[in-house]
């Protein structure tokens, strides 16, 4: 899950992006609402973190700004501004959530959590993703094959959710590595390759099709369910 998060003092912005990071999103820092206005036209956020009180472009402005050039992404506000007036006021102009700090890493995280199930109507997909065999839960981020709990990584997770979001479209593996990479995250040549290895190891060698010189795409329905029933009749 890729985050953006617009915050002009330094310590707090270092120390919630790290937070964030540690608890395995992916993370873009930037510190006033112009470089914000510019990255969103360039990257696909699942969520922004806005503070109000950003040096040039408000806050204010720049959710104005994103509601009017028909920006649907989710956005939280992080803001010392804890009054009534102020909540509504932000509410009402295009902001989905409101928390005052100092704000609690744990809550923010839930909240995050729970706002991505809330709108997951209006970004056209449903909370749990499913192909023959396999069920993908975003909001609990897990797992099924074939009734059964898979134990995937963070970004092995994302991985799959990238593609299973796009099927069935061909994936490019820059479209993978811009969902699971924020900017300065060191991004070995190899790291999407080795995470779809993983994955097919775990779930099915079919699930993930490899298209050379375009990129991955995942497996028809009809193969992985035929691999499962070919599991089955040959059970004891």
């Amino acid at each position: 899950m890729r985050l953006m998060l617009v915050e002009d003092e330094e310590m707090l912005g270092r120390f919630t992006a790290q937070s964030l990071i540690k608890s395995g999103f992916a993370v873009d820092w930037v510190k006033n609402g112009a470089d914000a206005q510019a990255s969103v036209r360039v990257h696909n956020y699942d969520m922004i973190l806005l503070d109000l009180g950003l040096p040039g472009m408000s806050g204010e402005a720049l959710i104005r700004a994103l509601r009017a050039a028909r920006t649907t992404t989710p956005i939280i506000i992080l803001t010392a501004r804890g009054q009534i007036g102020d909540r509504i006021a932000m509410l009402d102009l295009g902001a989905d959530d409101y928390l005052v700090k100092p704000v609690d890493m744990a809550e923010l995280r839930a909240r995050i959590r729970a706002l991505k199930r809330r709108t997951a109507a209006v970004m056209d997909y449903n909370d749990v993703q499913r192909i023959g065999p396999l069920e993908l839960h975003q909001s609990s981020r897990s797992a099924r094959w074939n009734g059964q709990p898979v134990t995937l990584t963070p970004k092995e997770f994302d991985v799959l959710e990238a593609l299973m979001l796009r099927r069935p479209r061909i994936v490019t593996r820059a479209q993978i590595e811009d969902a699971l990479y924020g900017w300065g995250d060191e991004v070995e040549s190899n790291s999407i390759e080795v995470y779809i290895h993983f994955l097919r190891r775990k779930l099915s060698a079919k699930l993930i099709v490899t298209v050379r010189g375009k990129g991955y795409q995942i497996g028809s329905e009809e193969s992985l369910l035929a691999e499962v029933n070919a599991v089955k009749g040959g059970a004891p």
